[in-house]
């Protein structure tokens, strides 16, 4: 055999080099540190977006407000404008008018001795009177497009937006001389231009006649056969010409003066449209939640995804990431007419501006606010993480970094 010459053996490493490799270790964990992640952007790095706290548009066009006492009051004053009675008011019955697809039942009574209307007899034809009033029956009239009936020795009268004893007296007066004294007697048979239409997620969508009684909105809703979906679940949206505006169904069960009276040619729409809001951040449960069309606050919102998460959370970064109308913004900060155009907030299609609502936890009054504040369909919750916390993620990460790479070297130490 021959004999096999021994490989060179490597020069162990030094501590040295041990030290050396620790220290480039470090460098490259603290060039990595701002790929520790995060749970979104920081409290600071949102303010920034305003220019002041108190909400200037900045340069981005998104609004920063701090919600504190007054702030939630304005909002909720601002979309009480919004609601039913304030867009449409609640009127009394509208009286009962004819319109064009009427129909109405006429009759014409003449007294004796009748004398248009009165029976051809033979004691008639000898002179002699009766003592029974003559009636005349009319085949039912609708009525044209013109909004006029004909009547036998009468004519043409226009009916369009009289009350059917109007038209009444209008035919006694024409008769008045040709006629003994005359009456007429008009009856509105179908009513087809005082009619609302209900339509969406109803038992059975279609048109409701509107009597003298005068219905309201949930009468409409209940001549439908309600809704299908839960109250809490459910929208109305009612539409009157060319103005139109929606409320939760709930709500306007809870408040009579929103249950109001109904027009002619109203369009009542019930629509199935859960509400919700989505939590992010420094909570117990990142989720979509989903609460009650009547609405719930801040404080609530809070206590449904479990509260803050204790180690993580920064309370003075409570944040509600909102799409609000621009007239609700304007009345907050006391509009904005005098901002140039590179100054205004951006505006979306439908006229709504991009809000953030901050609220700061570290003062008691902030939990009176969180109260009065009411969250909206589609919010966003956030709650950004604690400065220290990122830090401490720092820490611990090169903390462990180091003990591993102390580790390797005291092995190789060992092993010399």
């Amino acid at each position: 055999m021959r004999n096999l010459k021994s490989a060179p053996l490597l020069p162990r490493p030094t501590a040295g080099l041990a030290k050396t490799a620790l220290a480039c270790a470090c460098l490259a964990t603290v060039s990595a540190c701002s790929t520790l992640g995060a749970a979104g952007p920081s409290a600071g790095t949102i303010r920034e977006t305003a220019q002041t706290p108190t909400g200037d548009y900045s340069a981005n066009g998104i609004q920063v407000i701090e919600l504190v006492p007054g702030v939630a009051s304005q909002l909720n004053a601002h979309n009480a404008t919004t609601s039913f009675a304030q867009v449409f008011g609640d009127t009394s019955a509208s009286p009962t008018v004819i319109g064009p697809g009427d129909v109405l039942d006429i009759a014409i009574w003449e007294a004796p001795p009748a004398v248009l209307f009165g029976a051809t007899t033979p004691d008639a034809r000898l002179g002699q009177t009766s003592d029974i009033a003559s009636s005349a029956e009319i085949p039912q009239q609708q009525v044209g497009d013109d909004g006029k009936v004909t009547v036998p020795f009468v004519g043409r009268i226009d009916v369009l937006g009289l009350r059917p004893d109007q038209v009444e007296r209008i035919i006694a007066s024409r008769l008045s001389g040709r006629a003994n004294d005359p009456q007429a007697l008009v009856r509105l048979v179908l009513n087809e231009s005082r009619t609302v239409t209900i339509l969406g997620n109803v038992g059975s969508s279609g048109r409701m006649v509107l009597s003298a009684r005068g219905e309201r909105l949930l009468d409409a809703l209940a001549s439908a056969g309600g809704t299908r979906e839960p109250v809490e679940q459910s929208t109305i949206q009612l539409a009157r010409g060319t103005t139109q505006t929606a409320m939760a169904l709930e709500s306007v069960i809870a408040d009579p003066s929103q249950n109001i009276g109904l027009r002619p040619g109203d369009v009542i729409t019930l629509q199935h449209k859960p509400f919700s809001f989505v939590a992010l951040g420094a909570v117990n449960q990142n989720a979509e939640v989903p609460f009650e069309g009547a609405g719930i606050s801040l404080a609530e919102a809070l206590g449904r995804v479990g509260g803050l998460n204790d180690r993580r959370a920064d309370i003075k970064g409570v944040f509600v990431f909102r799409m609000e109308p621009r007239g609700a913004i304007a009345t907050m900060v006391g509009g904005d007419a005098g901002l140039s155009s590179a100054e205004a907030p951006q505006t979306t299609s439908d006229g709504r501006v991009p809000v953030v609502y901050n609220l700061r936890m570290s003062s008691a009054q902030s939990l009176f606010a969180m109260q009065d504040f009411k969250m909206q369909d589609g919010d966003v919750l956030y709650i950004s993480t604690a400065p220290g916390v990122e830090l401490e993620r720092f820490l611990n990460t090169l903390s462990s970094t180091a003990f591993s790479i102390v580790a390797v070297g005291n092995a190789l130490d060992t092993n010399r």
